[in-house]
């Protein structure tokens, strides 16, 4: 391998510092950049940035590195949190990290490292790239430990960013990466991995979206269109939600304890045009199920779409492959999966991510679901 000038995304993880590590141990010229790209929150109990840049200067001085300090915040509000907010309010549930690493860190992260004079850039995220010297193109393929693969918010970056782009930890697994960083004495060897969205942090959701949507209130009925309660505002709520709905105690009276009457709450539908929150009792409710979505804003790794047929699939991050089969296309904007197997709460405004094996093709923003009922 040649060396390189690689530029690092250091986060102040662990995942960043080890991937530093790893680069310059290959013998490549490793600078460091700390991305900046919230400031609204920034000296509240839930904001980290000040303690999270501290830990990767640590780490850049125990690496012997150089390090800059580099503020998106204007492009990430522009670029990703001013979408966060419209699909909110359309009554949808957006997936801002993977708008943020296709806008900010594999964009404008990647156009300043480029002015630096770097030949790569490099980050912490699980999953890897390889070059298919039979099609000639860059694949995006899964990180290696299954449970940490982050292959699902990358897989609306192109060719010409995975060209440029290294992932070194993508060929580990977690322990692996802790057992490094112990043993080179990172000082952050032991810091808790970030759970959050990337801007909200650790934060109770609602509360960050309370700052900037208006509450609009509306009724709350079951599948039998009775009224169970008030909802405070549809953009409050994503389907399969069940906490914090204020109807835990409500069942029907004449009900056997034990029966499904007793089982929790789901949010299944929002219809915006009577501004009504829809809900079901029992995970498993057909309201829940969908065996048909569409997806549009697509985005597809080698540039274009894959062939129809059998592929698999994932509606939602943390959750396994299912196989699905790509419809043909009837509108080059828009595709269609169908399921063998229900899938559950399928939310639009999230991602339906198509893979093939280990290689990740791309996909699309859901659009809509076909329930079972």
């Amino acid at each position: 391998m040649c060396a390189k000038r690689v530029v690092v995304g250091l986060s102040g993880g662990v995942d960043s510092a080890v991937t530093a590590h790893l680069l310059k141990k290959q013998g490549h010229e490793v600078v460091g950049i700390f991305m900046k790209n919230w400031e609204d929150d920034d000296d509240d109990e839930y904001c980290s940035t000040r303690q999270d840049f501290l830990d990767a200067a640590s780490v850049a001085d125990v690496l012997d590195i150089e390090i800059e300090h580099v503020n998106f915040a204007a492009e990430y509000k522009d670029r990703v949190f001013a979408e966060f907010l419209r699909e909110h309010q359309a009554g949808r549930t957006p997936n801002p990290d993977v708008l943020c690493n296709a806008e900010i860190k594999f964009k404008a992260f990647l156009d300043h490292a480029m002015r630096l004079g770097a030949e790569s850039i490099a980050t912490g995220h699980y999953a890897r790239v390889r070059f298919n010297e039979a099609t000639g193109r860059h694949e995006l393929l899964k990180g290696l430990d299954p449970g940490k693969d982050q292959s699902y918010f990358l897989h609306r970056l192109n060719q010409a960013q995975l060209a440029q782009t290294m992932f070194p930890v993508g060929e580990l697994h977690k322990t692996e990466v802790r057992r490094i960083a112990d043993e080179i004495g990172l000082p952050n060897a032991k810091k808790k991995d970030s759970t959050g969205i990337c801007f909200i942090g650790e934060r109770p959701f609602r509360e960050f979206l309370n700052k900037y949507l208006a509450h609009d209130p509306g009724p709350i009925l079951d599948d039998r269109g009775r009224k169970l309660g008030e909802h405070v505002g549809l953009s409050f709520y994503t389907l399969g939600q069940r906490q914090g709905l204020g109807i835990g105690g409500v069942k029907d009276r004449k009900s056997q304890r034990g029966g499904g009457e007793h089982e929790p709450w789901f949010v299944a539908r929002k219809d915006l045009e009577t501004n009504t929150l829809r809900v079901v009792q029992g995970h498993d409710h057909p309201w829940l199920l969908a065996h048909r979505l569409s997806a549009m804003d697509l985005s597809w790794v080698a540039g274009e779409a894959p062939a129809p047929g059998p592929l698999a699939s994932k509606a939602r991050y943390r959750q396994p492959d299912s196989a699905c089969t790509l419809e043909p296309a009837v509108d080059a904007k828009a595709i269609s999966l169908s399921f063998p197997d229900a899938q559950w709460a399928v939310t639009p405004g999230q991602s339906a991510v198509l893979y093939d094996g280990e290689v990740c093709l791309g996909g699309g923003v859901i659009e809509s679901a076909v329930t079972l009922a």
